[in-house]
């Protein structure tokens, strides 16, 4: 049987808290956008489905932008749909497929899409409950497609939000492409993170370009001073005492104060790093897109000898049971932890597996703030990305960034002038070599920094989300 649909509730905040960032003009600009569709969207509601509430860039824009939506004056709500272990193995799979990558290699075919429509048929039966004709229902990604049959005689406008894709089509894209191809015909408008992800079998007049964007008032990418940030990294493990004189506390979506209280779950031969140790940090899923075993190995053959400035990296990611819809999480892991043990001694002592709790992900989001803060150097050596939220994080904190030229990340950074990009994801010398040049010149690791958090506060704020989504529905009436 399906878990049942869960509704995750959301806050409001005003986009007024945007000013400082961005300026009286844009803010003006805002302001008349959002009058202009709360308007429009009087007594109807925007549902946002998707397949998680944590972990992953799209749980992580929905906590972000909704709570503007609803303090503009917008009914918008979030439903996670529930499914069968087998569901979400097919979909982790179109996951990768859409990527170009085989996965695991298993099939596409009738079978599976029977048990995808099934599962699909009942998230939807609950959904029909709840939407009215003239709402507006927003699904994300592959997990979601297969709803859109049931919603198409709702009388609900059905938009689907694609946040993956391939950089090159080929044949494992195009398996996925036809497996989600019956769905996507139901939709009225589809909406991608670049131009290249569209497909050809989406009516491109009703495709449209939204990239996404971050908080940067949320527990993620709030402000942080150092005595903060180090008291958190000393109490959850993931850097040596003593805390200082800080505390770990931050503040909750809704202003309110917390305080870190869960540990991390770390794999590591000894100690902890020094707090005045250069971290290079990988923050992700344990997913093999991510490459994190690819990370070790370039790591391991910078410090082939002497560690640049005393080095050490941290792989960062959620706990491996916390996360619903990757069942890939677990065996990912254990694939790094595996890789881990065959490094050299030396090496491997300077290498630290964190799993970082997940019971509370305002708590998660503040201590993943706090590490890539006291980042040295912030890695994403994906070898296929939809997006890369990780590395935009990273920038407005002002943090070098070295990342693979894929998918959206290469849309983010200019190659040599807001972070270093990597042309070719598997070639560990060049890895090596980039990580070296940013640690050994620490001139040119602010310059990195302060020009990647200028091209985030123009291109990747939450106010130029909002203002793109309520363009697109003051358009759809």
């Amino acid at each position: 049987m399906t878990k049942k649909l869960e509704e995750v509730p959301i806050g409001a905040q005003t986009i007024e808290r945007f000013l400082p960032l961005v300026g009286e003009e844009r803010m003006a600009r805002g302001r008349e956008i959002a009058q202009r569709a709360s308007k429009t969207l009087e007594g109807r509601v925007v549902w946002n489905v998707n397949s998680t509430a944590r972990g992953g860039g799209v749980a992580e824009m929905l906590r972000a932008i909704l709570p503007y939506a609803r303090g503009g004056g917008v009914d918008a709500r979030w439903l996670v749909i529930g499914g069968t272990p087998e569901f979400f193995h097919i979909t982790k799979r179109l996951h990768h497929a859409l990527h170009g990558s085989q996965g695991d290699g298993s099939e596409l075919g009738e079978r599976q899409r029977e048990l995808y429509e099934r599962v699909s048929q009942e998230n939807a039966e609950e959904l029909l409950g709840l939407v009215n004709a003239r709402d507006i229902v927003l699904l994300h990604d592959p997990q979601t497609a297969g709803l859109a049959p049931h919603l198409a005689h709702s009388g609900a406008t059905v938009i689907w939000r694609c946040h993956v894709g391939g950089d090159q089509p080929d044949a494992e894209v195009s398996r996925g492409w036809d497996f989600l191809e019956p769905y996507l015909k139901q939709m009225q408008v589809t909406i991608f993170s670049r131009r290249q992800y569209v497909p050809h079998c989406c009516n491109h007049n009703k495709s449209i370009i939204i990239p996404p964007s971050i908080d940067a008032f949320s527990p993620k990418n709030q402000e942080l001073d150092e005595a903060t940030t180090r008291a958190i990294l000393v109490h959850t493990g993931l850097v040596e005492g003593p805390p200082g004189d800080g505390a770990p506390v931050f503040r909750r979506e809704d202003g309110s104060p917390a305080r870190v209280d869960r540990r991390s779950d770390v794999i590591r031969m000894g100690r902890a790093p020094a707090w005045d140790a250069p971290l290079v940090v990988q923050v992700s899923r344990w997913d093999g897109l991510k490459d994190p075993v690819g990370v070790m190995r370039g790591f391991s053959a910078l410090i082939d000898g002497e560690a640049p400035r005393g080095a050490e990296l941290v792989l960062a990611g959620p706990n491996v049971r916390a996360i619903q819809d990757d069942p890939e999480e677990v065996s990912t892991f254990e694939r790094v932890e595996t890789a881990w043990r065959k490094l050299p001694h030396s090496h491997r002592n300077r290498v630290h597996l964190a799993c970082l709790p997940m019971g509370d992900v305002e708590e998660n989001a503040a201590i993943v703030n706090a590490l890539q803060r006291h980042a040295a150097v912030v890695v994403q050596k994906s070898l296929h990305e939809g997006f890369g939220l990780t590395v935009t994080e990273a920038m407005w904190k002002r943090r070098p960034v070295v990342a693979s030229a894929v998918g959206g990340i290469q849309d983010q950074i200019e190659d040599g002038v807001s972070g270093l990009l990597l042309e070719d994801p598997t070639d560990v010398e060049s890895f090596s070599a980039a990580l070296r040049t940013v640690l050994e010149d620490e001139a040119l690791a602010q310059r990195l920094g302060e020009n990647a958090q200028e091209r985030v506060r123009a291109h990747y704020l939450g106010m130029r989300h909002l203002v793109q989504y309520a363009e697109l529905i003051e358009k759809l009436g």
